[in-house]
C-alpha cells in the first residue's frame, strides 16, 4: 500500500471526526432554537386602606407572569372576585360580579381549575374585564407559576399569581377592603429545551457518523499494519541477498610493500583510516576497497558502495522479488556512468604474445624497474617455449620476478608498450 494511500485514510478519518462533531452541534443548536419558551414576568402592585391603622399600604413584587397570547401592556383596576363561591374558578358563562359604577376599570381575580384559561379568561371578558388575574392553585411549590395558554381570548390582559399572593388579595377582598392592583411588564426570559424527537434524532446521526468514523479508522489501521508487514519482509529479504551478496566479494589481506599502504593511496572512506599491513580488506565489483569490518555493515543495511553508490545485488546479478524493487536503489550504471565490472576476485587480463599484461581498473603507470623485468622475461620464454596468447588472473600487488603487472586506465584502448623494442617483441 502506497504511503499516499495511507495519508489519504488519515486525512479522511480527522475529516470525518470534525465533521460528526460539527453537524450534531449544529444540528443541536437547530432543535435549541426551534424548542424554546419566551414569557415575561409581571410587576403585580397592590394598593389598600388599612382598617387597623388607617394607612395606605403598598406592596409590589414581580410575582406574576403574563399568559403566552396576552398582549404585554399595563393594566390596572379595582380587583373584584366573583360573587358566589361556587364561580371563584370562573367556569361559568353566567357568573356574577358585585357592581361597580360605569366606566370604572376593574380586575378579575379568579382561580385556577376545573376549565381552560381559555374560557375563563373569556367569561371574564364580557364583563368588559380590563384585566385577568389568575392565581395558581395545588402546585407542589407554592411560588411556582407557569405561562397560560389561552389562544382567542383577544386583546385581554392575563396573568397568573402564585397561590399565596393571590389568597391574601382574596381575603382582603373578603373584609370588605377595596383593593386598588395594577400590573406592568417585567423582564423578558428566553427558555431554551430541547424536545425527545429532537434528543432520539440527533443520537442517532451522532451514532451513524461515529460508525463510519470508527470503519474509516479501523480501515486506515489495518492497511497501516499490512504496510509496515509488507515493508518488514522487504526488508527482510533485500538483508539475505545483502548477505549473499557479500559472501561473494573479493577478502584481502595487506601486506607490506602493497599499493594500498602507499601514503598517496586513498584512505578507507567510511573509518577515514590508512591501510596497514595484515588489514583484512573487502574489494567492490567496482574496484573501490575498503576494511571488511567498516564495509560490511554499511553492504547489510544500504547495499551499495559508499563512494560510487554501486548497486552490489545487481552488480553481483542476485535476482529480487518485484514487492523488493521499490527499496533497491538505482543501477551502477545511472549511478556512475558505465557499466559495473562483472569480475569479483580478479581483474581483467590482456596478454600480448609471450607478455602478460594485467589490466587493473585501479590503475596506475609502469615504472623503470617493471621494464627491465619485462625484457628479461621476454628472453627467457623467448628461448624456452614457442610464442603463445594466455591470460591468467594476478594478484593487484605481486613480489615475483617472473612476471610484471602494468598498471593502466580502464579505457583499454590506451594501453602503451615503452619502448619500440617492446613492440617488436610482441609483434614477433
Amino acid at each position: 500500500m502506497a504511503p499516499s494511500l495511507i495519508q489519504c485514510c488519515r486525512s479522511l478519518a480527522l475529516s470525518t471526526w470534525l465533521l460528526s462533531f460539527c453537524f450534531v452541534h449544529l444540528l443541536c443548536l437547530d432543535f435549541t432554537v426551534a424548542e424554546k419558551e419566551e414569557w415575561y414576568t409581571a410587576f403585580v402592585n397592590i394598593t389598600y386602606l388599612d382598617p387597623v391603622t388607617s394607612e395606605v399600604r403598598t406592596e409590589k413584587t414581580e410575582c406574576g407572569r403574563y399568559g403566552e397570547q396576552s398582549p404585554k401592556k399595563e393594566a390596572r383596576g379595582l380587583v373584584l372576585v366573583p360573587s358566589s363561591l361556587q364561580d371563584r374558578q370562573a367556569c361559568d358563562p353566567s357568573l356574577r360580579f358585585p357592581p361597580l359604577p360605569a366606566n370604572t376599570a376593574w380586575v378579575a381575580l379568579v382561580a385556577d381549575g376545573n376549565c381552560s384559561y381559555r374560557e375563563k379568561i373569556c367569561n371574564v371578558a364580557n364583563y368588559n374585564a380590563s384585566a385577568v388575574v389568575i392565581y395558581n392553585v395545588g402546585s407542589t411549590n407554592a411560588n411556582d407559576t407557569i405561562t397560560m395558554p389561552h389562544p382567542g381570548t383577544g386583546e385581554v390582559v392575563a396573568i397568573m399569581i402564585p397561590e399565596p399572593k393571590g389568597r391574601e388579595i382574596a381575603a382582603l377582598l373578603e373584609q370588605q377592603i377595596r383593593v386598588m392592583l395594577s400590573i406592568s411588564i417585567g423582564t423578558r426570559n428566553l427558555h431554551k429545551y430541547v424536545s425527545r424527537t429532537s434528543v432520539v434524532f440527533v443520537s442517532i446521526s451522532f451514532i451513524v457518523l461515529m460508525i463510519i468514523s470508527l470503519a474509516w479508522l479501523v480501515f486506515y489501521y489495518i492497511q497501516r499494519f499490512r504496510y509496515a508487514n509488507a515493508r518488514d519482509r522487504n526488508q527482510r529479504r533485500l538483508g539475505d541477498a545483502a548477505k549473499k551478496a557479500i559472501s561473494k566479494l573479493q577478502v584481502r589481506t595487506i601486506k607490506k610493500g602493497d599499493k594500498e599502504t602507499e601514503s598517496d593511496f586513498d584512505n578507507c572512506a567510511v573509518c577515514i583510516e590508512g591501510y596497514k599491513p595484515n588489514d583484512v580488506v573487502r574489494v567492490l565489483p567496482c574496484r573501490h576497497v575498503f576494511h571488511k569490518h567498516c564495509v560490511d555493515p554499511w553492504l547489510q543495511d544500504h547495499r551499495t558502495c559508499p563512494m560510487c553508490k554501486m548497486n552490489i545485488l545487481k552488480a553481483l546479478g542476485i535476482l529480487l522479488n518485484a514487492d523488493c524493487t521499490d527499496d533497491v536503489p538505482p543501477d551502477y550504471e545511472t549511478s556512475v556512468g558505465g557499466p559495473p565490472t562483472n569480475a569479483i576476485s580478479g581483474e581483467s587480463e590482456i596478454t600480448f604474445n609471450e607478455s602478460s599484461v594485467v589490466l587493473d581498473p585501479g590503475g596506475g603507470s609502469a615504472s623503470s624497474s617493471s621494464t627491465l623485468m619485462k625484457r628479461q622475461s621476454l628472453r627467457q620464454r623467448k628461448a624456452t617455449s614457442s610464442p603463445a596468447v594466455s591470460g591468467h588472473q594476478a594478484p593487484i600487488s605481486s613480489d615475483s620476478d617472473s612476471s610484471f603487472t602494468t598498471g593502466v586506465e580502464v579505457d583499454m584502448s590506451e594501453v602503451h608498450l615503452s619502448t619500440e623494442h617492446e613492440c617488436d617483441l610482441a609483434k614477433s
